[in-house]
C-alpha cells in the first residue's frame, strides 16, 4: 500500500511503535487511517534481509503503556480487541495492465480491521494486527481472491535486562499487479508472504546492536506466477554508537539465501550487503533515517532461460518524516537499490516516494502521495533481453467522518508505466467509494 500506510500502521498497532507523543486523539488516527488504505501505492522494497529487518524495528520498540491506551471493541482483563469492519467499491479501467485493449471491472472488497493485545506482564506483550478481505471482480473473477493486507502481524515482545526480543510472524495476501513497478501486461500478479522469525537488540546506552533473523515463503496467487514460489533465510545485524542523544549511527549487514521450488525460469541466489547507517532524531516531531553501501548477488545457473550473471551496485536509502503540525504531516523516502526480480533475476532501480496528509477541517482529512521508479532487468524470454522502464502513481484520498464511529472515504489513484517495450507500457485509474465503522 506504499509509505501512506505508515502513520496508519502507527495508529492501528496496540503497540504504538512511534518514539514521538501522539498529537492527535488514537481514535481520530485510526479513522483517518482506515480511510487512507484505500491510497494504494507501492511496497518500498531494498535487499531482501534489510527491508525485513527495517519492517520489524517498530515492532521490536512497542511500549505497553501506548497500548493500554487505545480504544477496543471487547476487553477482558488485561486482552482488549479493536474491529473495524468496512466495504468498498473500486472501479478500475484497465484491471489487465496492457497497452491497448484494456478492460474494466468493478471490484467489491468488504474487509474487517482487528487489533487485539494481551500484556502477559508488564514488560511482555503479545498481540495481533491485520486487515482480512476479498477482492471480488464483477466482470473477471479470475482476479478474485482473498486479500490480508501489508502490515497484518503476531508478534510478541520480552524484555530481558538490557536486551528487547521480538517474535514474530508477519505476512500479507494480495493481488495488485500496479503495485509492483517491475510488472507489466498482466492483473494476475501476487500471493501470500510469510515472514517468521525472531530479533534481539542489545542497548548499553552509548552503544546500540541487533541480530535479527527471518525465515521467508513466498507462494503465488495464481499459477501464471508458480515460478516465484520460494523460501528465504535472512540474516541482518547492526552495530552503532549514540554520538548525540538524538543521534545513532553505525555499521549493518546482511546476507540472504533464496531457493525456488521451481528452478528452470529463475536461478538461485545468495545476497549479501554491508554498509553504514544514521538515524537522527532532532525533535518530537522530525525522524531522519539515512543508509547505504555495497549490493552483491551471486547466482546459481539452474535456469535454462536466464544466465546466472552476479549483480552487485551501491545501495542508498533515505526516510524522512515531520509532523509539522497537528493538522499537516508529510514523509519522504529516496534511493538505490538492488532487488530480487519477479519476471527476472534481478531489478535495479532508483526511486523517490513523497507523501502529504492533512486535516483541514474536524472531521474532514485528505491524504495525497506518489511514487516514481526508473529501473532495469533482463526479462525471462528468449534470447534474454534488457528491459527499462518508468513507473509513476499519485493517490488522493478525502476521508470524512459521517459520525463518530462511522467514516466515508474516497479515493483516486493513477499509476502509469513507460518501457522500451510498447508491449509493456500501461495506464490504470482506479477510483474508490469506502465506508468503514468502528466498533468501539
Amino acid at each position: 500500500m506504499g509509505k501512506l500506510l505508515d502513520p496508519c500502521i502507527r495508529a492501528l498497532k496496540l503497540g504504538a511503535t512511534s518514539r514521538r507523543p501522539v498529537r492527535t486523539t488514537q481514535a481520530g488516527g485510526l479513522r483517518y487511517c482506515l480511510g487512507a488504505m484505500l491510497v494504494s501505492g507501492t511496497i518500498a522494497p531494498a535487499q531482501e534481509a534489510l527491508r525485513d529487518s527495517l519492517a520489524g524495528d517498530a515492532a521490536a520498540e512497542a511500549h505497553a503503556r501506548q497500548q493500554m491506551e487505545m480504544p477496543h471493541t471487547f476487553k477482558t482483563g488485561d486482552f482488549r480487541l479493536l474491529l473495524a469492519p468496512s466495504l468498498e467499491l473500486d472501479w478500475s479501467d484497465n484491471v489487465n495492465l496492457v497497452s491497448s485493449g484494456p478492460q474494466e471491472d468493478f471490484i467489491l472488497r468488504p474487509m474487517l480491521t482487528l487489533s487485539a493485545s494481551y500484556p502477559l506482564t508488564s514488560r511482555n506483550v503479545l498481540r495481533l494486527d491485520t486487515t482480512v478481505g476479498y477482492d471480488a471482480y464483477l466482470q473477471h473473477s479470475q482476479y478474485s481472491g482473498p486479500r490480508i493486507l501489508s502490515g497484518s502481524m503476531l508478534s510478541f515482545d520480552t524484555y530481558v535486562k538490557d536486551f528487547v526480543i521480538n517474535v514474530h510472524d508477519r505476512f500479507q495476501y494480495t493481488q495488485d499487479s500496479a503495485g509492483e513497478a517491475a510488472v507489466a501486461a498482466t492483473g494476475s500478479y501476487g500471493g501470500l508472504d510469510n515472514f517468521a522469525g525472531a530479533s534481539a537488540t542489545w542497548d548499553l546506552e552509548d552503544v546500540v546492536t541487533s541480530l535479527g533473523y527471518d525465515h521467508e515463503n513466498f507462494v503465488a496467487s495464481n499459477s501464471e506466477f508458480d515460478y516465484l514460489n520460494r523460501a528465504s533465510d535472512l540474516l541482518v545485524s547492526r552495530a552503532g554508537f549514540r554520538f548525540h542523544p538524538a543521534f545513532t549511527a553505525g555499521v549493518e549487514g546482511t546476507g540472504s539465501f533464496n531457493r525456488y521450488d521451481q528452478t528452470e525460469l529463475l536461478n538461485n541466489s545468495t545476497g549479501y550487503s554491508a554498509g553504514l547507517y544514521g538515524d537522527w532524531h532532532p525533535g518530537h516531531y522530525v525522524d531522519v533515517q539515512l543508509r547505504g553501501g555495497y549490493t552483491e548477488y551471486f547466482f546459481e545457473q539452474n535456469s535454462l532461460a536466464v544466465p546466472a550473471a552476479n549483480e552487485g551496485a551501491w545501495y542508498l536509502g533515505l526516510t524522512a518524516s515531520h509532523d509539522i503540525t497537528e493538522a499537516i504531516s508529510y514523509s519522504l523516502s529516496a534511493g538505490h537499490e538492488v532487488r530480487l526480480g519477479i519476471e527476472a533475476n534481478s531489478v535495479e532501480a532508483w526511486y523517490v516516494r513523497p507523501n502529504i496528509n492533512w486535516k483541514l477541517l474536524k472531521d474532514l482529512t485528505f491524504s495525497t502521495s506518489a511514487g516514481y521508479e526508473h529501473g532495469n532487468q533482463t526479462l525471462v524470454s528468449q534470447p534474454p533481453s534488457t528491459e527499462n522502464y518508468d513507473w509513476l502513481w499519485f493517490g488522493l484520498g478525502v476521508n470524512y467522518g459521517l459520525t463518530k464511529k462511522l467514516m466515508l472515504s474516497l479515493t483516486y489513484r493513477l499509476t502509469e508505466r513507460w518501457s522500451n517495450f510498447g508491449s509493456r507500457d500501461y495506464a490504470q485509474n482506479v477510483v474508490g467509494l469506502r465506508l468503514t465503522y468502528l466498533l468501539q
